[in-house]
């Protein structure tokens, strides 16, 4: 009996992940949709900078490049990046250093930041950066 109700959990189970859906399939629509070019991708970096930094006035040496069609990673499909490079603030009178950024879009709108890697191919090694003053201009909150 206990070996019967284990079997069938398990094919309830596998016939649930049979039925699954990737979220991104339908959740945006389709690859085009997916893949919309992010048109206020400036505004929306600098609105998620606030997120992303813990002070995010007095932001040095801002520059973006504009959003390119390409994958983030190998396990990761085309998406529009955006590169991005500043000098943060660490505490109050001291700053981190430069750091570089992407800004991965997903249907014309920003997903999420990526640490650039520095491995032999890096995601922003060919970016072509604009100064970015909107980024230097932030409030503190």
């Amino acid at each position: 009996m206990i070996r019967r109700l284990g079997l069938l959990a398990a094919i309830a189970f596998l016939l649930g992940a049979c039925a699954h859906e990737h979220p991104a399939s339908n959740a945006y629509g389709s690859a085009e949709e997916i893949n919309t070019n992010p048109e206020n991708y400036k505004s929306d970096i600098a609105a998620a900078m606030r997120a992303y930094l813990n002070d995010p006035s007095g932001i040095r040496d801002a520059s973006v490049s504009e959003p390119v069609l390409k994958p983030a990673s190998t396990s990761m499909p085309e998406r529009y990046i955006a590169c991005l490079r500043f000098n943060a603030k660490k505490s109050a009178t001291v700053y981190a250093g430069t750091k570089e950024v992407a800004a991965v879009f997903l249907a014309g709108r920003f997903d999420q930041f990526i640490d650039a890697p520095k491995e032999e191919q890096p995601l922003c090694a060919n970016a072509t950066y604009a100064p970015f003053p909107e980024l230097e201009k932030l409030p503190r909150y």
